[in-house]
């Protein structure tokens, strides 16, 4: 192959790759179809172990692919595939426009013990008290984060201040949408990790992908077995020393003609500088194997493979003709669990499967999915929670289930999504307006769309709610409709495990909800 070909292809797939998962985490109007979406994430590494664990299906063993890629051309899946890798490179290619000696990366020993020690304790951890550790450091997960609490906030202020302007010229093309905004709390991981992760790529290139990612660790030893690789030709090199100053990843020994493929991540940059011709891609020759070889380091990798293997507030009731409380309320809402989404199944499901990409958030029409916080304990941390103080779950949606890349939120069909009860109503009547303030209200019951609340008489005309908990399905659509601030009159309690809500008698619950609030 000539030399400029393999990275110009690079450049353009990861390219397309990259905006690919970077359209589907600012899709305003959710207008890409589910099924393109989960054919590009079936070969994200982690998801896709996390998928087959859950189904053991074919289908789902993408991570097989990458395996099988990555012991055929080496680590491609991180210049190719992985879209944290992509945009490290990105953040690397930016940092030598800054400052030309961020490019000067030259030859350094990797840190072998910290990589398999880092990937050690991760598989240790996972198998022992769950995903988390393994959630914070895989690069999908990481990616998604910042997609969803800093990409998809700029690309929403970006829209609405077009819309806007269009606006002005009758011109209704683009439409103006809401600004969400979480704990403030939960933005801390995503920063430190965007900061530590953005800093090492601007001046170190892809330290982190060699020293901290778990999957690039272990594709890392993969590719020491791996087919086709970079390779010297003795004859050709004059040992100038280019190749090791624009390898980013810092793996390139120009002076014993070593290129160490545990770390190379395939970006071609040392073929295209090389003006001798030095350098190759292709099938590597047995007698090139290194004999140097660090017996310690063998068997500590021996050792790390044996473990392996033992905004919504625009749509708030208030703003419609619902009536505004005249004082504060004063009974806390009295939550045991929290709602966690449709298809988990159960809180401890999700937190075996779920890596907290935040996709299901970022996709959620409604914004009722958040980032959890210390509402699943500390491991559950990142990952998503329906709060109904920000949104509601609508009836007729099941956009998270179809989109999750590990099968944590399993697929369910809107039949099967509306006879699923995520939790179960509760009612404060002292916190109620009608009986507070006199004053007569309904929203909570106007909103129910299976009529699990409902108004009976009260005093005089006034009435009052009253609930059914065996139609509820705790989409909190009565909890977010409700007016009363801070504790809400009415409530849904999570359920730990999800249950089966019966059938509401009447037909009511065909009809179709909008994403808009009805009122």
């Amino acid at each position: 192959m000539k030399k400029s070909f393999l990275r110009q292809f690079r450049i353009l797939f990861s390219t397309l790759i990259f905006i690919c998962f970077f359209l589907i985490f600012v899709d305003l109007q959710n207008i890409i179809p589910e099924k393109y979406i989960t054919a590009l994430l079936s070969l994200q590494f982690v998801p896709s172990i996390l998928e087959y664990i859950s189904l053991k299906t074919v289908l789902s063993a993408g991570f097989a692919v990458v395996i099988v890629l990555t012991l055929i051309t080496g680590r491609t899946y991180c210049s190719f595939l992985c879209p944290l890798g992509i945009g490290q490179d990105i953040f690397s290619r930016i940092g030598g426009r800054i400052r030309k000696k961020f490019r000067r990366y030259g030859y350094k020993k990797p840190f072998t013990v910290l990589r398999y020690s880092l990937l050690g304790i991760t598989l240790l951890v996972s198998v022992i008290w769950g995903i988390y550790m393994l959630t914070l450091l895989d690069p999908y997960s990481i990616f998604g984060r910042f997609m969803t609490f800093f990409a998809k906030p700029v690309v929403v202020i970006i829209n609405n201040f077009l819309a806007a302007i269009l606006y002005r010229f009758d011109i209704y093309s683009l439409h103006h949408f809401p600004l969400t905004a979480y704990h403030l709390q939960v933005y801390a991981i995503p920063a430190a990790f965007f900061l530590l992760i953005g800093i090492l790529s601007l001046t170190k290139g892809r330290l982190y992908c060699n020293t901290v990612c778990p999957v690039g660790t272990f594709l890392g030893f993969l590719s020491k077995f791996s087919l086709l690789r970079i390779r010297f030709d003795e004859n050709k090199c004059t040992k100038c020393g280019r190749c090791a100053v624009g390898c980013k990843s810092s793996c390139i020994d120009f002076l014993n003609y070593h290129v160490d493929v545990s770390r190379c991540v395939d970006c071609f940059n040392c073929i295209e500088i090389c003006p001798d011709n030095a350098l190759s891609y292709g099938i590597v020759h047995i007698r090139e194997k290194n004999t140097e070889t660090d017996e310690g380091k063998r068997k500590f990798i021996a050792g790390s493979l044996a473990m392996l293997l033992g905004f919504p507030a625009s749509l708030k009731s208030q703003d419609r003709n619902v009536p505004v409380p005249g004082k504060g309320s004063t009974v806390k809402e009295n939550k045991t669990s929290p709602v966690c989404p449709p298809g988990a199944g159960s809180i401890a499901d999700l937190q075996k499967n779920c890596i907290a990409c935040s996709l299901c958030i970022t996709v959620c029409p409604t914004n009722v999915l958040q980032p959890a916080w210390l509402e699943y304990g500390v491991a559950g941390m990142m990952q998503p929670v329906m709060n109904y103080h920000k949104g509601f779950c609508n009836y007729n949606c099941n956009r998270c289930t179809e989109v999750c890349p590990t099968n944590a939120l399993r697929p369910l069909v809107l039949e099967a999504k509306r006879l699923t009860q995520l939790g179960k109503v509760n009612f404060i009547k002292d916190n109620c307006i009608v009986k507070t303030e006199k004053t007569a209200c309904g929203a909570c019951a106007e909103a129910c769309p299976t009529k699990a609340v409902y108004m009976v008489p009260y005093e005089g005309n006034l009435r009052i709610p009253e609930t059914n908990t065996e139609i509820c399905i705790g989409c909190g659509q009565c909890e977010y409709a409700c007016p009363v601030t801070p504790f809400k009159a009415i409530f849904v309690d999570g359920n730990p495990v999800h249950q089966v809500a019966k059938k509401p008698m009447d037909d009511e619950a065909d009809i179709e909800i909008p994403t808009e609030f009805p009122f």
